[in-house]
């Protein structure tokens, strides 16, 4: 049942789900929304002495077993994708370009998408498409002018990336997802067969138009 449920895609209205990421590129493009991406990690089992690669599974961030996944939903936080699982040393950038974001958006339609400052450097690579925390010019003895408008710009950044979190938070309230015991090859599938639920159920209880 996982495979099935995780090649089902995420619902964005009956009978119409997304698959693949360059599906929701043009479908926010054609609508018009901005898209919100950000990174999450699971816990897993560590893997066995002597494995190759063991040392993979560690955190950098949290210093645990884990693997690492990318949600993208639109701005009001409904879930449109999430990319296969990776081992959690794999920085958040280079998840990114190993699914294709930065084709996808040069190749795409016109569409924003809001990071955090994990992706510095994809604006550059997409024509400004991925919108990444303002940059900080004075590193030392700052005017205090500059620092009130680069908080001012720093928390409206933030305050559009939220609904993004919400999406991740609803995510990880599964059990599988709060600590996941069984075999890290079966991640992928678990977490897009999850992802592909959710989308339905905020699809049924809140309609294919209506805000969180």
């Amino acid at each position: 049942m996982r495979p099935l449920l995780a090649a089902r895609g995420c619902t964005i209205a009956t009978g119409i789900r997304l698959h693949t990421l360059a599906e929701v590129i043009d479908h926010l493009g054609a609508s018009r929304q901005t898209g919100i991406i950000d990174g999450t990690e699971i816990r897993v089992r560590r893997p066995a002495v002597g494995r190759k690669d063991r040392e993979k599974f560690i955190s950098g961030k949290n210093k645990q077993n884990a693997v690492k996944t990318v949600v993208l939903t639109d701005a009001t936080g409904r879930l449109l994708f999430c990319c296969p699982a990776q081992p959690a040393s794999c920085a958040d950038i280079t998840h990114a370009r190993q699914f294709g974001l930065v084709k996808h958006l040069t190749d795409g339609p016109a569409v924003e998408i809001h990071v955090d400052a994990g992706y510095q450097g994809l604006g550059a690579q997409t024509g400004g498409r991925v919108v990444t925390p303002p940059h900080r010019k004075f590193r030392k003895n700052p005017p205090d002018w500059y620092e009130e408008i680069h908080e001012r710009q720093r928390r409206a950044h933030s305050s559009r990336r939220i609904r993004v979190e919400h999406g991740i938070a609803h995510l990880r309230n599964w059990r599988a997802l709060a600590r996941h015991l069984g075999r890290r090859e079966h991640m992928s599938d678990t977490i897009q067969a999850i992802v592909g639920l959710l989308s339905h159920q905020q699809t049924a209880t809140r309609g294919p138009d209506q805000p969180q």
